[in-house]
């Protein structure tokens, strides 16, 4: 009976050394995992949609140019400022590419903060398109959105 044993327990030490031995050469050969960027509210369709909308009144009312913007694209997120008890509202500055009717693709930088409004109830949305910003109210070359 003792033999018996112990050649069970032999066989079972020998198969669980296989599989630990298999499993540490999986754990060697993982593929490389790819990290994706996700732009959160950066990307929002809303947002994008209140900045094209905006700058299509801007560009007729103040700056009285036949132009729009066709494509906001490669959006991504510059600074985040997050809402603590200093800081009353949350700020997340981000960054994109504007494609306009003319075919000149200008950099656009845009600030969302929130809570805004009433009672902190909405949110607020300031944007700059380079170059289009003739009397620099963010600055030189949208510098206070960045």
């Amino acid at each position: 009976m003792t033999c018996k044993l112990a050649a069970m327990l032999l066989t079972s030490f020998s198969l669980v050394a296989g599989v630990v031995s298999s499993t540490a050469a999986d754990f060697a050969e993982v593929p490389v995992v790819r990290q994706t960027y996700d732009v959160g509210v950066c990307g929002n369709p809303g947002v994008l949609g209140f900045i094209t909308r905006r700058f299509d009144y801007k560009a007729a009312n103040y700056l009285r140019a036949n132009i729009a913007i066709a494509e906001i694209r490669e959006m991504g997120q510059s600074r985040f400022e997050p809402r603590d008890y200093t800081h009353l509202v949350e700020r997340e500055y981000c960054y994109a590419t504007a494609v306009t009717t003319d075919g000149v693709r200008r950099p656009l930088w845009y600030l969302i903060e929130r809570p805004w409004g009433f009672a902190g109830v909405g949110s607020n949305i300031e944007f700059c398109v380079g170059g289009l910003d003739p009397w620099y109210v963010y600055g030189a070359n949208c510098a206070s959105l960045r």
